[in-house]
């Protein structure tokens, strides 16, 4: 059963990735001019992220910052608020910054919905326990992102997504995009007041 939901997901994967770039198209296009006329640099951020397996893969983002090699090389988040451009924060708040990853999902890197992917320097930190977040795809959205997100404690994020591996559906990767539209829609706020901290799966 586990090995067709798997199926299914890839199949979801790149049929949604595939008509959502299509669908987006003319806005991707219109944030692309937004960001070349606004900010010097290049239109797209570009960072090593782990994957499944410990396969390492380019994440494709907008870039909303200006453009600082030693912050980026060092991953020092502490500069970003300040490095943060008008139109970035725009697509910060929108998470349209995000939409590159279609890309990203389509040939096989990502997927709709996992763990979000993380960087080398954290994975050689895991703990045996915390290498389970790695058994599937990194997603686009996932568990922890529609139950606090970066509100929440590391370790209870890390909880989350090894609790969606250990729990994967077809059904539960639908009830999570579609509650990422709804925060995307009305903000993380609403949905975040009063979460319990021992939250189980949706």
């Amino acid at each position: 059963m586990r090995t067709l939901n798997l199926f299914i997901k890839r199949l979801v994967d790149i049929i949604g990735s595939g008509l959502g770039l299509l669908i987006i198209s003319p806005l991707l296009l219109i944030v692309v001019l937004l960001i070349k006329l606004t900010m010097p640099g290049p239109i797209f951020f570009k960072q090593e992220r782990v994957g499944k397996n410990k396969r390492l893969f380019q994440i494709l983002k907008f870039r909303t910052m200006k453009v600082d090699t030693e912050a980026e090389k060092d991953l020092d988040f502490s500069k970003d608020k300040d490095r943060l451009t008008s139109i970035g924060k725009i697509l910060r708040r929108t998470k349209i910054d995000e939409l590159p990853q279609l890309i990203n999902v389509l040939v096989g890197d990502m997927s709709l919905v996992g763990p979000r992917p993380t960087v080398m320097k954290q994975v050689e930190k895991y703990t045996e326990y915390q290498l389970k977040r790695l058994n599937m795809s990194p997603g686009m959205t996932g568990l922890a992102q529609v139950n606090g997100n970066i509100t929440l404690p590391w370790e209870q994020r890390i909880q989350y997504d090894i609790e969606y591996i250990e729990n994967f559906s077809v059904l539960l990767d639908c009830k999570i995009l579609f509650k990422t539209v709804a925060i995307v829609l009305f903000g993380e706020e609403r949905f975040n007041k009063g979460k319990k901290q021992n939250q189980k799966v949706m």
